[in-house]
């Protein structure tokens, strides 16, 4: 049986007594934050067995036997001073159980998911991929409950592999994500980098393992999904390395300007039009703020924080470091502050690159989105873009998140358009013979004498506009109403809230 086929029995036996738990109230993201903790205590204690006879980075009596050990009220209670201990202790382990607490207050329940489910599995002998490949399809399953909005933090893995196989990480180099969810494109990189090259030596290995990988995530609770996830993966410090930095630490990465810098950066940063924050004014009275950030390293001030995160991605990176960041519709045609960033960004990086993302492929209902390209460079009076290359993956194509999924193959042509050996020698696919060609160029002068230097521009026909065309699957266009309709209402709701009086909205 393949790494996959294991892993997906596996999801489906530890995912099928989630519903169980569902009637006592627990919900997906609390029952995969649960499987964590557990997941974890069961590999540490397989360390300290035949043939690996490592000590355990789990303090004695805080560890999986002393799990087995307990039954009824006595293990729910142990179980939950456990958390807590082990949320005090320094490395990966603290990271992993930092402000823990159970979830699951049947000792009955708990003690089934411990003795009848993760037990009996010897997680140890099944190898990085079938380990990481189980925890990979708890996390998009997670994902698929839109009402946790566990989605947000899940970007579609076809997508991640087709960003990393033009990007090329490189043994050596350091990887940024910024807003890094639950390590999706930190692993691709790390992935891309063991497959293409097999023959790395030590220093290469050790550096990989422990030093080329950084991530912060906002959200506790997903920073933990993260590291377990690079855990499972073979990254980040292990009981002897306790003093090392873990890979992934949780932050507000908008903060402030970055005490170090990368040679890659690769991220999804959250949806969202505005950063704000509810806060009680002097009348007692609810009212939202908007938040904007101020950073001398920025070009521009602003409470939209994709383009706030656009300013941060290229402050990340090193001189030629290198950038790949996913950028709602906005972000290409928003004035203001927009233009401003967008002009600077063509003027100080090389921004190479635009891909159209389809709808139909984020968890997040009503996204249109795109994957901005671009090369940091050192200072000069010459524009560093001299063409942006655009690749319409959108235009008269549907995909859902059941019916039709996004594949890696459907990325087949960008990823040849792109042409990662060489990115400086392209051939468009489109023409005027061809005006169906998905792939064209744009040079810098076209895209700075475009009004506000809108760079959301495309150029094929809608066949669903045309008359005599078919206008397509009634299931699609409904579904392409819906996240419409969706985006608009997302749209008032922040107009509404930036219009009302002292931000107040009413009920």
């Amino acid at each position: 049986m393949s790494a996959t086929n294991h892993a997906q029995q596996i999801v489906q036996r530890l995912w099928s007594y989630c519903n169980v738990l569902r009637d006592d109230g627990l919900s997906y993201g609390d029952y995969v934050e649960q499987l964590t903790y557990l997941l974890f205590l069961k590999m540490a204690h397989e360390q300290t067995q035949e043939p690996w006879n490592r000590p355990s980075p789990v303090p004695e009596g805080y560890d999986w036997p002393s799990l087995l050990a307990r039954d009824g009220d006595e293990l729910e209670t142990h179980y939950r001073h456990l958390l807590e201990e082990l949320g005090r202790q320094p490395g990966m382990l603290g990271l992993i159980f930092h402000k823990a607490q159970n979830k699951i207050q049947d000792p009955a329940k708990l003690r089934r998911l411990i003795v009848d489910l993760i037990d009996r599995e010897q997680w140890m002998v099944l190898g990085t991929d079938a380990k990481g490949a189980t925890y990979e399809g708890l996390l998009e399953k997670n994902a698929r409950d839109v009402k946790g909005g566990a989605g947000q933090y899940f970007t579609p893995r076809p997508l991640i592999q087709a960003i990393v196989d033009v990007m090329r990480p490189q043994p050596g180099e350091t990887i940024c994500d910024p807003a890094c969810g639950t390590g999706g494109f930190l692993l691709a990189a790390h992935n891309s980098i063991v497959e293409r090259y097999p023959h790395l030596d030590p220093e290469q290995r050790k550096h990989l393992k422990l030093h080329a990988l950084r991530g912060v995530e906002i959200v506790d609770s997903v920073t933990r999904l993260c590291a377990m996830n690079l855990l499972l993966h073979g990254v980040g410090p292990g009981p002897a390395e306790a003093d090392i930095e873990p890979p992934v630490r949780t932050g507000d990465s908008l903060n402030s300007a970055p005490s170090d810098h990368f040679d890659v950066v690769l991220t999804n940063p959250p949806f969202g039009r505005k950063s704000s924050v509810l806060v009680v004014n002097e009348e007692g009275q609810q009212e939202r703020e908007a938040l904007t950030v101020v950073r001398e390293d920025f070009w521009a001030t602003t409470s939209n924080k994709q383009l706030n995160f656009v300013q941060h991605v290229k402050s990340l990176l090193k001189i030629h470091g290198r950038a790949a960041v996913v950028v709602p519709d906005n972000v290409l045609f928003e004035g203001g502050a927009g233009e401003t960033i967008r002009r600077k960004l063509l003027q100080e990086c090389d921004v190479h690159t635009l891909l159209r993302l389809p709808t139909g492929i984020f968890y997040a209902q009503g996204v249109k989105a795109n994957v901005l390209f671009f090369d940091r460079k050192p200072p000069r009076e010459q524009p560093w873009t001299s063409q942006l290359w655009i690749y319409d993956l959108r235009t008269n194509k549907h995909f859902t998140l059941k019916t039709k999924p996004l594949q890696r193959s459907d990325l087949d042509e960008f990823v040849a358009c792109f042409n990662p050996e060489n990115r400086h020698q392209r051939t468009p696919t489109w023409s005027e013979e061809n005006p169906d060609g998905r792939w064209r160029a744009f040079s810098y002068d076209e895209l700075i004498q475009r009004d506000k230097v809108n760079l959301d521009i495309f150029w094929l026909k809608d066949k669903s506009l045309e008359d005599g065309e078919n206008l397509g699957d009634p299931d699609e266009i409904a579904a392409d109403i819906v996240e419409d309709l969706r985006a608009a209402l997302e749209e008032f709701e922040t107009i509404l809230a930036d219009l009302a009086p002292n931000g107040v909205v009413a009920d």
